[in-house]
């Protein structure tokens, strides 16, 4: 029987033998009375990483996401992001559900925003009703197929809102992504904001767990959110020692992920398909397609499973676990399946 290729989502990364290992090791306590010394330390060490005073470890960058608009924000305000930022479009609505808040996308190219946006969308805001309160920039951006905001850029926009006098989050969910394909410290990219989020149940490979950084006084209040929102746990140190794990060997090998997408990227171009390798910065491969749900059947026939990117456009994702055999298999069933469902 023919093994079937999944590139559908980094998420579908298993704990690997070592962070087994690194879980059976681990040195426990109550998490929720802040005596897990595994929790402890991975906070301690995300913190610094991330560029900031303090870190909460969480189960999920969702979570981490809602609780940082909670602690920026005052219910009735305005949060500003690019249309198809995850808090958006993925998080079921939470940042009204949750906070109170009333959103708005802006059209962005490649995720982006500029700083020129937010002067627009601050000076058509009803201020004493609905004042902007909050701009939330996302690192890499899922929407745009992985692609990384260049630190001026972002340092541009994140400044302009403090010029308006708006907090900045920054969800970081694939930021060390983001670090590796430029060469920059996510501290960099992380000091920028009021807080930042990191996924840890992506590319780095942990079977679950996020943590949410900032300055100590905020992450103090986002520590009473966590209660709120049911995130308290107990024995965490068994996840929170796979997030250790994670930093310390698997940030760097997120290159080989990059590698891989970009050759799959160059073999579907090859073959005709209109896909931009210089596009695919990081380990999405972004491809347009005519049909989305009969392109997702007829490659799943083939034996290669891809998810929906946005509204006409498919995502490859490769991730670890993902081999150089895969991605030749993919390289060749990929355009086999699409035929002349693709866009030109």
């Amino acid at each position: 029987m023919r093994a079937v290729v999944d590139l559908r989502s980094d998420t579908l990364t298993k704990p690997t033998p070592a962070m087994h290992a690194a879980m059976a090791a681990a040195e426990v306590g109550d998490e929720q009375l802040r005596e897990d010394p595994t929790v402890n330390a991975l906070q301690e060490r995300a913190a610094r990483l991330l560029g900031h005073e303090a870190a909460l470890f969480l189960p999920t960058a969702t979570m981490a996401n809602q609780i940082a608009l909670r602690v920026l924000t005052r219910r009735g305000g305005e949060l500003i992001a690019e249309e198809r930022t995850h808090v958006l479009v993925y998080e079921s609505g939470g940042a009204a559900l949750n906070s109170g808040l009333i959103t708005r996308g802006l059209p962005g190219i490649a995720g982006r925003l500029t700083p020129e946006q937010l002067d627009d969308a601050v000076a058509a805001a009803d201020v004493p009703l609905q004042p902007v309160e909050l701009v939330v920039l996302e690192q890499t951006h899922r929407s745009s197929g992985g692609r990384v905001w260049p630190l001026d850029d972002l340092a541009a926009v994140a400044a302009r809102a403090r010029e308006h006098g708006l907090a900045v989050h920054l969800d970081g969910a694939r930021l060390f992504n983001a670090s590796v394909a430029s060469g920059i410290p996510a501290a960099e990219y992380g000091r920028l904001a009021d807080t930042v989020t990191v996924c840890f149940s992506k590319g780095l490979g942990c079977p679950l767990g996020a943590v949410l950084a900032g300055p100590a006084e905020t992450i103090e209040r986002a520590w009473v959110e966590k209660f709120r929102f049911g995130g308290a746990m107990r024995q965490a140190g068994i996840v929170a020692a796979t997030a250790l794990h994670a930093l310390e060997y698997h940030v760097e090998r997120l290159a080989e992920d990059h590698a891989r997408a970009r050759r799959l990227a160059e073999h579907l171009a090859d073959a005709g398909l209109p896909v931009d390798p210089e596009a695919t910065e990081t380990n999405f491969v972004a491809i347009p397609v005519d049909d989305v749900p009969g392109s997702l059947e007829r490659l799943a026939d083939e034996g290669v499973l891809l998810s929906d990117l946005k509204p006409g456009w498919l995502r490859a994702v490769t991730y670890l676990g993902v081999e150089d055999d895969d991605v030749e298999q993919a390289g060749t069933l990929i355009p086999r399946a699409l035929g002349a469902l693709v866009r030109a």
